[in-house]
């Protein structure tokens, strides 16, 4: 392999940089820093940085809409990926070509030096290049872990939003919401703006403002929303100087979506836009939204859902969206999670809904084996889980045993169900036909 990273394919590229730090996960700000200073890249005209245990993708996306609604150049740095790399780099709503990815890698390389980066730092690095030659007034960057030794943290802004705080990568975060919540906090800055989204406070939130003087904006009491009509789910909205009516949901699954909507609308609002928040941009906005692997539900002969729930906090809201579909047949679900994972906590809030299971091995080194993870399926499911060795295994499985009524559900993690969205996409699974 060439061993300098030179390569004209984005795939060898990928397969290299997975080898350029003996760490996958390496958290530290130290060396993006110092690569970063070197590249002296422009800076955008603002910065939002995104945080949080769950809600970051779809934040990021309300984000990216409203501005782009709004006429500015908005571009967004989001990870992991479901189909392909590109997607975690988008420029006005497009994710990135090949080229453009190489040749931002390829500037990075030559920037870096002795620095050993990790995957996601180099990563990292490339969407900045990107987002500076294509000449974006609007960044929009999503936190990959925790926040204060996060990569992206290196990237000064100029209003952060925390969407919530639960348990997840305890390995690297710490064993508490409390500790956790800490972590996230340190994407905070002096004097800058940073909304935290979720309905019940955090001390370590609160403290960690206070001790240096962020303009913090709690739900509830700096802003929030109220559904004003069940009969046609419009719901209104409240910041510290402006009052919006009439609003409908924004166009992802989830009664959620509006408390992230709420969160978004903050962020806005804080950094004194106030010609975007206006009912008629902010519902125009909304509608366009979409996210794939986000409860996102396929009908064909049968229906699939697929959903990246990776941890407690979201398998207790995909289990609220599953109930709310009221499919009346039973449920398959097919699970694959990395080893780190709570698999109890994720399996319970599921347990009521799901008739079988069917384990799948991820890629990668952190994945966790389909026969202990079965295993734990099956202890605290109290129901039996088969195992199969591929995701397209599984889903064939499950689409030739369950019944025709019978919805299949995919989650787990992004490493399961971007598999599964393109063996649905290349099958004949959503044309109705039999597979071959």
């Amino acid at each position: 392999m060439n061993q300098t990273g030179s390569f004209t394919c984005l795939d060898d590229w990928l397969a290299w940089l997975e080898t350029l730090s003996p760490r996958e996960i390496d958290l530290g700000l130290d060396r993006v820093s110092a690569v970063l200073k070197r590249l002296d890249l422009s800076r955008a005209e603002r910065v939002i940085n995104v945080a949080g245990t769950n809600g970051k993708g779809s934040s990021v996306a309300m984000l990216e809409a409203l501005f782009a609604n709004a006429g500015y150049k908005v571009a967004c740095y989001t990870s992991p990926h479901v189909l392909r790399y590109n997607e975690r780099i988008r420029i006005n709503g497009v994710a990135a070509s090949d080229a453009g990815i190489i040749a931002a890698f390829e500037r990075v390389q030559c920037a870096r030096l002795e620095v050993p980066l990790t995957y996601f730092e180099f990563g990292t690095l490339a969407a900045l290049v990107a987002f500076a030659e294509s000449a974006a007034d609007t960044l929009i960057l999503e936190i990959g872990m925790g926040g204060r030794l996060d990569a992206v943290n290196a990237i000064e802004p100029d209003a952060c939003l925390i969407t919530n705080i639960a348990l997840d990568h305890t390995a690297w975060l710490g064993s508490d919401t409390e500790s956790i919540a800490a972590e996230k906090a340190g994407i905070m800055r002096p004097s800058k703006p940073v909304v935290y989204g979720a309905a019940e406070s955090s001390g370590a939130i609160c403290k960690h403002a206070a001790i240096i003087g962020a303009d913090l904006r709690l739900a509830g009491v700096d802003f929030g929303y109220e559904k004003s009509n069940e009969a046609l789910a419009s719901w209104s909205w409240y910041g510290r100087q402006t009052r919006l009516a009439g609003l409908f949901p924004p166009a992802l699954a989830g009664g959620i979506q509006i408390q992230n909507a709420a969160a978004v609308l903050a962020v806005i609002e804080a950094m004194g836009l106030e010609q975007i928040l206006t009912t008629t941009q902010v519902n125009d906005a909304f509608a366009k939204l979409s996210l794939p692997g986000r409860f996102q539900v396929i009908n064909s002969r049968r229906t699939w859902v697929l959903d990246v729930a990776h941890n407690p906090a979201a398998a207790a809201v995909l289990a609220e969206a599953l109930a709310d579909l009221s499919h009346q047949g039973g449920i398959t679900a097919v699970v694959g999670m990395l080893a780190d994972k709570d698999v109890q906590g994720i399996v319970e809030p599921l347990s009521k809904l799901v008739d079988s299971w069917i384990a799948v091995p991820l890629q990668g080194t952190r994945a966790e084996p389909a026969a202990s993870l079965a295993q734990k399926i099956a202890n605290c499911s109290m129901k039996p889980c088969r195992i199969a060795e591929t995701i397209p295994g599984a889903l064939e499985l499950g689409d030739r045993r369950a019944a025709a009524d019978e919805l299949i559900l995919v989650t787990g993690s992004f490493y399961a169900v971007g598999p599964a969205l393109e063996w649905l996409q290349q099958t004949s699974v959503l044309t109705g036909e039999e597979p071959a």
